[in-house]
């Protein structure tokens, strides 16, 4: 292994942490409908658990309101159970054969729920980015140690680490800042 890769892999698994903190933060209710909400809800399909995108199509109808149309009638019932037992805090009610989903609006008590956690979800981000910079600058010392590099190498490479997790760290903050305001405006 030589400072290249542990640079190389370090960059990699940041960037994991920053598409799995925007994974989180998009499942965050804002008040307004998106699809994406009801991606990690899962229907039983023939005694499979199946995201709802995969049985039916979901869609916006309106500002506050998703629609979901299954593709087999039999599964309305399983879908709308799905949905209502879901941590989303959510109440589809059937019209013929589309489920509708209201978003209902958020108190301001509910927002700064939300607010905090958006704010633990971000933590967490920098939480995984720090410890892949330790990782990092621990294989750095390994290769010191074996000899595989110089003092001064180690040296310019953990603050190339350090440079690459302030990076990161920024971008977590921008990201969860944004959803922040996102969610404070009514």
């Amino acid at each position: 292994m030589t400072v290249a890769d542990v640079k190389k892999n370090t960059e990699q698994k940041m960037q994991k942490s920053i598409e799995t903190l925007k994974s989180d933060l998009s499942k965050v209710r804002t008040g307004r409908a998106h699809t994406g909400i009801l991606d990690h809800v899962t229907v039983d399909y023939y005694g499979t658990p199946t995201q709802i995108n995969q049985v039916a199509n979901v869609t916006l109808i309106d500002a506050r309101t998703i629609g979901v149309q299954p593709w087999e009638k039999k599964m309305m019932q399983a879908i709308e159970k799905a949905i209502r037992e879901s941590d989303l805090g959510l109440n589809p009610a059937t019209v013929g054969e589309l489920i509708r989903v209201p978003t209902p609006a958020l108190t301001e008590e509910r927002r700064k729920e939300m607010v905090k956690l958006v704010k633990n979800e971000g933590e967490n981000a920098k939480i995984a980015v720090r410890n892949i910079r330790r990782d990092a600058n621990e294989g750095l010392k390994k290769l010191l140690k074996d000899k595989a590099i110089s003092e001064d190498d180690e040296r310019r490479a953990q603050d190339d680490v350090q440079k690459l997790t302030d990076k990161f760290v920024a971008e977590i903050d921008k990201l969860t800042v944004d959803k922040e305001k996102e969610i404070m405006t009514v």
